[in-house]
């Protein structure tokens, strides 16, 4: 299941902080936040608890690294073009953000 790369706030991080550190260390690259992508509020399981995660995506530039899957939470990264990623993206509140890109393009350029 493909998703995009997410995480948490370490103490004294910003969303943006948390957002580049966490797509370092998941994919080994290393961004620069271009704007907002959108708010995604979930629920999940984990050791018998309900967890509560609010997770900040953010349109991003790769501006170095390799791309790699060193990471233990991570079994594969990959490049995916924009045109087929609606299509891996396993979950549906991740592909309602890619509605979003068109517009940011379009007020960027």
């Amino acid at each position: 299941m493909w998703s995009l790369p997410k995480g948490h706030l370490e103490e004294g991080e910003t969303a943006e902080q948390a957002a580049l550190r966490e797509v370092e260390e998941e994919t080994g690259i290393q961004g620069h936040i271009l704007a907002p992508l959108g708010v995604i509020d979930f629920w999940f399981i984990a050791q018998q608890r309900r967890i509560h995660k609010t997770v900040h995506h953010f349109l991003m530039e790769a501006r170095g690294g390799e791309l790699s899957d060193a990471d233990p939470e991570v079994i594969d990264v990959a490049w995916v073009p924009l045109t087929s990623l609606s299509e891996q993206l396993a979950y549906a509140d991740e592909r309602r953000l890619l509605d979003r890109l068109p517009q940011l393009w379009a007020d960027a350029g």
